[in-house]
């Protein structure tokens, strides 16, 4: 029995090494013998001797220990603890599987049962398994993502709304998603296995391109591809396309992701197209030198081959009562596309006249409505009633198929017809007759605006010599600002010839600045608002400038703007003389206010005459200059007087700072006053500031001259009346007993000193430093209290 419980655990695990340690327990489950490394494996190493209890170092003992005694009785063969965890704090995690099974020995003569625990180091086994586990999750994982992305992709490319294509390398469609069978018209299955020549015209474009990787970024992206669908009908599709490696690293497939463009390339090509013939009729002088540009510019612009115009006169004009009643149409303008061989067609057309009802042109002017034949070939009920058989016939020689044709017709009045042809088959398009009925009717418009000049300028024949002989500058423009006339005094004031106006617009010589004026006034003009009186500027041909004023109208016939006159004046001599008045006027008063204050001039300019106002309470400053007489009789008067005015100007410069007004200069004498015109209660304060600071301006003065000036400057405070008086040399000035004190404070004050009197002393005591002098003798006012200004407090 020993032996088939060991072949048991021996053989659970087929690996190349298995280690294990013994473990012997007597019946009370006493360590009796163990095997030399089994503490490896214990839960606690210190309880692990011989005779001690082997629970206490293996708590996975605990519990069963019906089940060890069970196996002791032999009731059991082997009992096994599988996969037990030792997590350690220093290393790695041990993992153990436990095998206990019921051994003999002989002790005493006597057979007795013991318990053999085999601990098996699992740990490695397990390390693989949970990492074999890991590794199926992780594909399980995988596979639903994989999986769950393909039916995503499925649902993407099915509401894609862009059509997608796979190929092969060499083309044949492998997958179309449901925007591809919309676009092309074809089922699934019969675009699957199929060339992509069979949707795609240009292929050729397409595989070139794929055959050059380095370039394929460049020449794969929003490629615009001619395709046709089921019914054979054009299609313009942007393509972009990829190159997708397959893991063979062997063959590739293709992805196209196309968009259809057709509609959008048809509105592109018919606004162009209207642009086109707006901007051809705008630049024409007649419908002669305008109808080949808009043949070719229909044919190029939509994909048409050939383009005619039939009128029933040799060339359109305004229609006779008989071309009404029984018009005979001929052909008086063709174009064709090179690539297109249609000689002997254009000669036979040449010499076709139909009539009403006859012929494609015949029937469109009898309908007075556009007209489409999807093939003039394969009809045959179209061919005997639109075409005689040798036109239809070499229409077939030259390949062509789809035709159509419009009326040039406005409020009832044909014109001509104008018919168009392609070497496809085309089916109806509504959208293109109703974008040429509008340029038939566009095209009226301008023939008629062209006959109703025609009759203007024979309207105005007549007065062309009373234009001619006048002064005044004249000229006639059309609605787009073409110049129908100019008189003589225009082209001698402008310098431009009659062959120099018949390449310009009347826009493009106005001066830039009043282009967008000049433009609101024609656009009023030509709406209908009478006459308007306008200034603007235009550019002669030696590119000077020319003002003018004067009067534009608008000549209406059948309600509809013809021409657009106007008659100017020269006023650029005028507008240069109010110019150069109004530069005077500005010196002038930049003058007056050096002379005045500003308040004053303002109100000398109001009311002329004499000027007095009373001041309660203001300060004035005398200074004079000490020493300056010496320094006279060394130097030049020339040089006296720039050193004074270095002086003077840099006092006003404080005059300015502190907002004070200078009131004169006499000699080396300078006088100024703080509290007028504009009344202030900080005069004084404002006042001792300029006073200390012409102290620094003459150090400053001396040191940048290498002089020795001195200033002596004397102030007070108290009433004056200031005004203008007299009427000639006029200025601003003060009188009253506060002047005279002022002077006599500075004529009796200290070189280098700034004297006040008490009444001023009152009024700075509180912010500057000031030092009593004592009573001095003041002429006319006997002794009075004085002091020196010595600076501002805390400096």
């Amino acid at each position: 029995m020993k032996y088939q419980v060991l072949n048991r655990i021996f053989g659970k695990h087929m690996t190349k090494t298995r280690k294990f340690e013994r473990l012997v327990l007597n019946s009370d489950f006493l360590i009796v013998e163990m095997s030399d490394e089994l503490h490896l494996f214990a839960d606690s190493q210190t309880e692990l001797h011989i005779g001690n209890d082997a629970r206490l170092s293996f708590p996975e003992l605990m519990g069963i220990e019906e089940i060890l005694i069970s196996i002791l009785q032999g009731q059991q063969d082997l009992f096994e603890l599988e996969e037990i965890q030792r997590s350690y704090i220093d290393k790695p995690d041990r993992y153990l599987d436990i095998y206990i099974f019921c051994d003999q020995a002989i002790t005493n003569q006597t057979p007795d049962n013991y318990l053999t625990v085999l601990f098996e180091d699992i740990t490695e086994k397990i390390i693989v398994k949970r990492k074999v586990m890991q590794k199926y999750h992780e594909l399980g994982l995988l596979s639903s993502v994989l999986s769950s992305y393909k039916n995503y992709m499925d649902k993407v490319i099915t509401s894609m709304g862009d059509a997608l294509i796979v190929t092969t390398k060499s083309g044949y469609i492998k997958k179309i998603n449901r925007a591809a069978v919309n676009l092309f018209g074809y089922r699934e299955e019969e675009l699957v296995n199929q060339k992509i020549s069979l949707i795609i015209d240009e292929n050729q474009l397409l595989q070139q391109a794929i055959q050059r990787p380095g370039a394929f970024q460049e020449y794969l992206k929003n490629v615009e591809v001619v395709c046709k669908n089921k019914n054979r009908e054009k299609l313009l599709v942007s393509f972009s396309c990829s190159v997708i490696i397959k893991a063979d690293q062997t063959s590739e497939d293709i992805i196209y992701v196309g968009r259809d463009i057709t509609a959008r390339q048809r509105r592109q090509q018919r606004n162009c197209t209207q642009f086109g013939i707006t901007r051809i009729l705008s630049e024409s002088q007649s419908l002669k030198q305008a109808m080949p540009e808009i043949l070719r510019i229909v044919c190029e612009s939509l994909g048409w081959d050939l383009g005619e115009l039939w009128t029933s006169s040799e060339y359109i004009s305004i229609p006779s009562e008989s071309s009404y009643v029984d018009p005979i149409l001929r052909c008086v303008e063709i174009w064709s596309s090179r690539i297109v061989s249609v000689r002997e067609f254009k000669a036979l057309t040449w010499q076709t006249t139909y009539s009403l009802g006859m012929g494609l042109p015949g029937r469109v002017w009898l309908m007075g409505s556009p007209l489409w034949v999807r093939d003039i070939v394969e009809d045959e009920d179209v061919t005997q009633n639109l075409y005689d058989e040798s036109r239809s016939q070499l229409a077939a020689n030259c390949n062509l198929h789809a035709a159509f044709g419009f009326p040039i017709l406005d409020d009832n009045q044909i014109f001509g017809v104008m018919t168009f042809f392609s070497r496809e088959v085309q089916p109806p398009d509504i959208d293109l007759l109703q974008m040429m009925v509008s340029v038939g009717s566009q095209i009226a418009e301008f023939i008629k605006r062209k006959h109703a000049e025609e009759a203007l300028l024979a309207s105005e024949e007549r007065y062309r010599d009373l234009f001619e002989n006048a002064n005044d500058l004249i000229i006639s423009v059309n609605p787009y600002g073409r110049f129908i006339y100019a008189n003589r005094a225009w082209y001698e004031t402008m310098g431009y010839s009659q062959a120099d106006i018949e390449n310009i617009n009347i826009i493009d010589i106005i001066h830039p600045e009043y282009r967008s004026s000049s433009r609101q006034s024609f656009t009023r003009i030509l709406s209908g608002n009478g006459f308007e009186q306008i200034q603007t500027v235009l550019m002669t041909k030696n590119g000077n400038q020319v003002v003018l004023e004067g009067n534009i109208s608008c000549r209406f016939v059948d309600g509809k703007p013809v021409a657009t006159r106007g008659i100017f004046r020269d006023i650029t001599s005028r507008i240069a003389a109010e110019i150069a008045l109004r530069q005077q006027q500005e010196q002038t008063e930049r003058l007056l206010l050096n002379i005045l204050p500003e308040v004053i001039a303002n109100q000398l300019k109001q009311y002329p005459g004499n000027i007095a106002e009373d001041y309660a309470d203001v300060s004035v400053l005398f200074a004079d200059l000490v020493g300056f007489t010496q320094i006279a009789s060394q130097v030049s008067a020339i040089q006296l007087v720039k050193l004074l005015n270095q002086i003077f100007s840099a006092f006003d410069l404080l005059c300015d700072r502190y907002n004070l007004e200078k009131i004169k200069t006499i000699g080396d004498a300078y006088m100024v006053v703080g509290g007028l015109p504009m009344r202030r209660q900080d005069h004084a304060d404002a006042i001792a500031f300029m006073a200390l600071d012409m102290q620094d301006a003459i150090a400053q003065f001396n040191q940048e001259n290498q002089q020795n000036l001195n200033i002596r400057i004397g102030i007070h405070s108290g009433s004056v009346v200031a005004g203008v008086i007299g009427i000639k040399k006029f200025t601003y000035d003060l009188w009253g007993d506060t002047v005279n004190i002022a002077s006599r404070m500075e004529s009796q004050g200290i070189p280098g000193q700034i004297q006040v009197t008490e009444v001023t002393y009152n009024l700075l005591k509180d912010k500057f430093e000031l030092q009593q002098r004592g009573e001095i003798e003041i002429k006319g006012k006997g002794k009075m209290m004085t002091y020196l200004l010595v600076g501002v407090q805390g400096k």
